[in-house]
């Protein structure tokens, strides 16, 4: 497996994933019936923001990750990011090279620490593997997150310094 930067063409890759991700409504409060272009367009983000893509050695793409500053301003210190892995990719370990990649990525452009806003507490999986990277859960705010099958579930607030 190989992460590197996202380029256009990479999109046709990400897309059927994207959509199936958010159509499932499991991990992402993101409005249904996103167009391609409508979620390209909030993935994929200029600089400062960084966009990169975990390919197989076919040139798949098996996931995908977005970074940037949290907040502008007095908060763009703290990155945050977010992240996506096909789900036939799953269990081979491209969230967490992914999950690294993007680390190492905010620290090379000088922030001071990363935090996650939204990460859904019952997505046991995504909760251990930042757990296992080094993020604690600072907060979580109960019931934020509508989950089609537990109902009104908190979405915790992850936070590591790098």
């Amino acid at each position: 497996m190989q992460i590197r930067d996202y380029t256009d063409a990479d999109w046709a890759g990400i897309w059927p994933f994207f959509d199936e991700i958010v159509a499932d409504g499991e991990t992402y409060a993101l409005p249904q019936g996103l167009t391609s272009e409508r979620a390209r367009a909030d993935w994929v983000g200029a600089p400062p923001r960084g966009t990169f893509v975990a390919v197989d050695e076919a040139g798949t793409v098996l996931g995908t990750a977005t970074c940037g500053p949290n907040r502008p301003g007095a908060g763009s210190h703290v990155a945050t990011a977010s992240f996506m892995v096909s789900p036939a990719a799953r269990g081979r370990g491209v969230g967490r090279a992914l999950g690294e990649h993007v680390l190492a990525w905010a620290r090379g452009q000088g922030f001071l620490a990363m935090q996650f806003n939204a990460v859904v507490e019952t997505n046991g999986p995504a909760v251990a593997l930042w757990q296992s990277l080094g993020f604690a859960v600072v907060g979580t705010v109960p019931q934020a997150f509508d989950h089609p099958e537990h109902g009104y579930v908190g979405l915790h607030v992850m936070h590591r310094f790098l």
